[in-house]
């Protein structure tokens, strides 16, 4: 018979193994909705880009457009968590014939 004590040390083998495991989240899905605007956006404003920040990331500001006020309104640039082995891709405006698209800023490989 195995004694309380060896499956007490079996156990917690089993847990210490399974704690070691390291955990990836799995990369999250992104979906956007384009709206055709047939108006191009302003150039972009000058930021000037503060000190870098350890684990953060500087994503610049960006002219988005207020269909309200039917108009481009600026939206400064803010700082993002890093994400080892991503790269960070800004958002852009893409010109499709007549019309301009807003693909949001994303992380890729």
């Amino acid at each position: 018979m195995i004694s309380i004590t060896r499956k007490l040390a079996f156990v917690a083998g089993i847990g210490l193994a399974l704690a070691s495991v390291s955990y990836t989240p799995p990369a999250s899905a992104q979906v956007s909705v384009g709206v055709g605007i047939n108006v191009a956006p302003p150039p972009p404003r000058y930021e000037r880009v503060p000190a870098a920040r350890p684990g953060w990331m500087w994503s610049q500001g960006y002219w988005r457009w207020e269909p309200r006020a039917r108009r481009y309104v600026w939206t400064p640039g803010g700082w993002v968590r890093a994400r080892p082995g991503y790269r960070w891709y800004p958002g852009v405006w893409e010109r499709r014939g007549p019309n301009w698209y807003w693909r949001d800023g994303r992380w890729g490989r």
